[in-house]
């Protein structure tokens, strides 16, 4: 686990309804590591924020989190 993964998962269950339907995966595809957030249905809303704002807040802390010039891409998903 990356601490990337880590920042992705505490912020997403901080702001769940239902913490305990939240997934976080990560995997490496050719250099660059992908987080995929995945939430119950209909909570989504809460991690993306107004105008993206959240979203664009937990893409930057997972790319701070990573260090060392690390890309890191987050997916959102529904469940």
């Amino acid at each position: 686990m990356s601490r990337a993964r880590d920042v992705v998962e505490v912020v997403a269950k901080a702001l769940a309804a239902r913490p305990d339907a939240v997934v976080v995966t990560e995997y490496d595809r050719r250099g660059q590591m992908f987080v995929e957030l995945t939430m119950a249905p209909g909570e989504l809303g809460r991690v993306i924020g107004r105008q993206g704002r959240t979203a664009n807040a937990l893409r930057v802390l997972a790319n701070v989190a990573a260090g060392d010039g690390k890309r890191v891409t987050v997916d959102f998903n529904d469940a």
